[in-house]
């Protein structure tokens, strides 16, 4: 009898990904990376199993010109240098723009060209024979110098729909001198998902997928959909940006793609990355520590990695969750290194309130007499102006506290803050705000004080600033606790008008961990609502932390 056939699982196929934050994302309007931070961030993306990572463009700048000198020490990622194809009329040998990139020394170089015909002949002022033999010249002079080659073919979809002889000529002139992969960009953002499938699919019919990238951006909001339309007609390398970073509306979001690549299907049967499973929990601490370098608040509501990307608000939703939770969720949260919140808010029932306290490690059986108390505590207090829904960490120190398992810390006795407007010593006009607080902790007295920045050029922080600054400058026992807590993001509603009016604060404070929590405090006058949601904010460090409870005097 003949045994039956094994059945075995194809092996899957492997995408590289590029990541072009330190130059693509650089261009986004208010982001301006030190060559300290561009280190930094190109480690980050190293350690996430990014397989190329662009640089920038070496003498472009000082900064990049100072980042190639000094590059990183990389463990998987190949650093690429980003340039340009040589200027007509030069030779690729005496073109000194080529130069300077190839200098960088580089195992990989990027050149960007034009393939639509009315660039070459507008903007280049070129004849369009000319521009091929440019690509074709550079891309041979990289491989000569011992180097990979890429080629961005700049505008490539328009370019192909004005005249798709002369853009694929413009492709297969770069391939058959050897670069390792074609880039098809679409520079503008304006292509349509239909139109990039269809027409990377004919690119794959003349240049092998294994040697075929896509590089979009979002100004249509489909980049991502762009760059996996363009995977499943058969490009094997996706270019994007952490965070979606870029310029104008940004280029594909890195940090959407990876998890839609490894979790999704089609994909996640077909394909593999170099980054891992296990290297994905890493992706929100990665996204969010890009915002905390570009002092950013990051998107509540980015896709996978947003704070609340995995909130459930509805009571109907929370009771599900609590028996199935994959029921309102596509994905695991901790798979991509997030979490689970249900926030408390006035719409909030039992299941809520159970839900969010067992998330945060508070276990209490559901026939506890406590929990409709607790339940009506929490409304009673979003009644005179709290939100629970957007200061999950002050909802926790509440449950906590009203149900005698909050831990006392330290007690201010007293802070006074002044604010003053005044000429220095070299007639220039500043403002100081000073804070004096005075605390106990151990039953131990202490005073502190903190001085904003007030010399000329700086800015002055505020008064909530300098409170928050006094307050962390000596806590005793839990200054070690504390020393990595920063305040990243302040906010003000007036609930109410008139002389009476009632004023909230929202407090976002982060720490060395990358981890982020929010803070609220209610009250007429701004400062006292202000001191709420800091002393909220600290205590729940502590709280988090498992800092031992302060000794009983």
């Amino acid at each position: 009898m003949t045994a039956a056939p094994l059945l075995t699982t194809p092996p899957k196929e492997r995408l590289y990904l590029f990541d072009t934050t330190l130059r693509d994302g650089q261009q986004t309007q208010g982001v301006d990376f030190s060559a300290d931070q561009k280190r930094l961030i190109a480690k980050m993306l190293d350690d996430l199993g990014i397989d190329y990572i662009e640089g920038g463009w070496p003498g472009a700048n000082p900064t990049d010109s100072d980042f190639f000198a000094n590059g990183p020490s990389l463990k998987h990622a190949t650093m690429t240098a980003f340039g340009m194809t040589k200027r007509i009329g030069v030779s690729a040998s005496n073109d000194p723009v080529l130069a300077e990139v190839l200098a960088a020394n580089t195992p990989a170089v990027c050149l960007v060209g034009k393939t639509h015909d009315f660039h070459v002949r507008t903007a280049l002022g070129a004849e369009l024979p000319d521009n091929v033999a440019a690509i074709r010249d550079s891309i041979a002079h990289v491989l000569a110098a011992g180097r990979e080659a890429l080629f961005d073919a700049e505008h490539f979809f328009d370019g192909y729909k004005a005249n798709p002889e002369y853009a694929l000529e413009c492709l297969s002139a770069a391939y058959e001198a050897g670069a390792r992969w074609v880039v098809l960009c679409d520079t503008n953002g304006g292509t349509m998902p239909d139109e990039v499938g269809a027409i990377t699919e004919t690119v794959a019919r003349l240049i092998p997928g294994d040697h075929l990238a896509i590089h979009t951006h979002n100004d249509t909001e489909q980049a991502v959909a762009n760059s996996l339309a363009a995977v499943k007609a058969g490009a094997r390398q996706i270019q994007g940006t952490l965070n979606g970073l870029g310029e104008r509306c940004g280029n594909a979001n890195l940090v959407s793609l990876i998890p839609t690549l490894l979790l999704k299907e089609p994909f996640a049967s077909r394909f593999e990355t170099g980054v891992s499973l296990a290297k994905l929990e890493r992706l929100t601490k990665v996204s969010r520590k890009l915002d905390e370098i570009l002092n950013r608040v990051p998107n509540r509501h980015a896709a996978y990695v947003g704070s609340a990307a995995f909130a459930h608000k509805a009571g109907l939703h929370a009771s599900a969750i609590l028996k199935d939770p994959t029921t309102y969720e596509h994905i695991p949260p901790q798979t991509v290194g997030n979490e689970r919140v249900v926030p408390m808010s006035n719409q909030a029932g039992r299941s809520n309130l159970l839900a969010r306290l067992s998330e945060n490690g508070i276990e209490i059986p559901r026939d506890d007499p406590r929990i409709p108390g607790l339940l009506d505590h929490v409304k009673q207090r979003e009644e005179s102006g709290f939100a629970y829904d957007s200061a999950e960490a002050s909802f926790v120190l509440l449950a906590h506290d009203y149900l005698g398992s909050l831990p006392h810390y330290f007690e201010i006795e007293r802070f006074r803050i002044s604010v003053e407007r005044r000429r220095n010593a070299r007639g220039h006009e500043i403002s100081v705000s000073e804070a004096i607080v005075t605390m106990t902790v151990d039953g131990e007295r202490m005073i502190s004080a903190s001085e904003s920045p007030h010399e000329p050029g700086e800015i002055d922080q505020g008064p909530v600033n300098a409170l928050a600054r006094a307050m962390r400058k000596d806590l005793g026992k839990y200054q070690s606790y504390i020393e990595d807590l920063r305040l990243i993001d302040f906010k003000v509603r007036i609930l109410s008008s008139g002389t009476e009016a009632v004023t909230r604060v929202l407090i976002d404070s982060a720490d060395g961990e990358g981890r982020r929590w929010s803070t609220v405090g209610v009250s007429a006058n701004i400062v006292d609502a202000s001191y709420q949601a800091l002393h909220d904010a600290f205590t729940y460090k502590l709280l988090r932390d498992g800092a031992p409870a302060a000794l009983k005097v």
